[in-house]
């Protein structure tokens, strides 16, 4: 993990990623029920994405850039 993220942001990060890839498959209402819980948690992650960076005076874009490579790749993120 470096300094531009979190633990908590990471898991956001993945929670967001696993309702998304629940979407597969899915189709009618069931895909517009998931599509909701994906976005909900999106959105989520970006709104915590956002106060992180504001309040460390860090740049939101390398925030979240540094938050999804810790989630999706943690081997890429050590050090």
């Amino acid at each position: 993990m470096s300094d531009l993220t979190s633990d908590e942001l990471i898991e956001l990060q993945k929670s967001s990623d696993a309702e998304y890839k629940r979407l597969s498959g899915l189709d009618g209402e069931e895909h517009r029920a998931q599509w909701e819980r994906w976005r909900t948690a999106a959105e989520r992650v970006q709104a915590a994405v956002t106060q992180h960076a504001a309040t460390a005076g860090l740049n939101r874009f390398e925030v979240e850039r540094a938050t999804k490579t810790a989630a999706r790749h943690p081997a890429e993120s050590v050090g």
